[in-house]
């Protein structure tokens, strides 16, 4: 290359071109590569996820997380409690996020399982370890398989929605974690294809499903008088949850006001 610059017969500014080209090229050769690597990625991780829930219904673990099969086996899981206190809670949590991250079927029967086990509290508490890590994994899953290519997509579109999230997202999720008319599993899926922080959805879980998590924990305290899980979530019951989720919307609902 020397030589030819001293000739004459090329320019510096033909070597920083050819130069620049180059890199140019090379990096548009493996942009679609590290493309192709995260669509395989992600791919491999949806499969795996569905082969858990298959795997799930095949082998009808389902009849394990009953309030038939819960009362059949209290005395056992009480006993082993006491024997086995922080391997007890730790394998609880661990049922539980596995349950919720996967949107498994079962969620009731493990929190009045908390409640016959561990007393309202603490069952209380344990439930909402459980249920707030597993639902943000389920979120984190969601956003990771699916959120840029909805964005993509239908961005313009949900613009005005992620607007909203990012000023008053927190208000917005605890009224859905409230309100029993919005499936849990889904508000999981659904807030991960939004641009909702991860730290609004993590707190705003946690705050929004302590009441609920209570009630089912408090039931549980006293499992022998439960006839069916329909019974726990009474019109009342469902009637109160609504009204804190209409308060948790009122800082909102000002604001909007003030602005008109």
């Amino acid at each position: 290359m020397e030589p030819l610059l001293k000739d004459g017969l090329i320019s510096r500014r033909d070597v920083v071109s050819f130069g620049l080209g180059t890199w140019m090229h090379g990096k548009r050769e493996r942009h679609p590569r590290k493309k192709n690597a995260m669509n395989g990625k992600r791919i491999i991780i949806f499969i795996m996820i569905s082969l858990l829930i298959a795997l799930f219904f095949y082998f009808d673990l389902g009849r394990y997380l009953t309030l038939a099969s819960l009362k059949a086996n209290r005395d056992a899981l009480v006993q082993f409690y006491a024997n086995h206190r922080y391997a007890m809670v730790t394998i609880f949590i661990t049922v539980y996020i596995i349950q919720t991250a996967l949107s498994l079927p079962g969620a009731a029967a493990l929190s009045l399982a908390a409640g016959a086990v561990f007393g309202a509290v603490m069952g209380t508490v344990f439930v909402n370890i459980g249920a707030t890590v597993g639902a943000t994994l389920a979120f984190l899953v969601a956003r990771y398989l699916f959120h840029d290519a909805l964005q993509n997509k239908f961005g313009p579109r949900l613009d005005k929605i992620n607007r909203e999230l990012e000023k008053a997202g927190l208000n917005y999720l605890i009224f859905l974690r409230l309100v029993p008319v919005f499936p849990f599993f889904l508000i999981n899926l659904g807030a991960g294809l939004t641009t909702m922080p991860l730290r609004t959805f993590f707190l705003g879980t946690m705050v929004g499903i302590i009441p609920g998590s209570f009630v089912f924990c408090n039931a549980g305290a006293s499992l022998a008088t439960i006839v069916s899980i329909s019974e726990v979530a009474s019109p009342r019951v469902l009637g109160a949850f609504a009204l804190l989720g209409l308060f948790a919307l009122v800082p909102v609902i000002y604001k909007k006001v003030v602005r008109k």
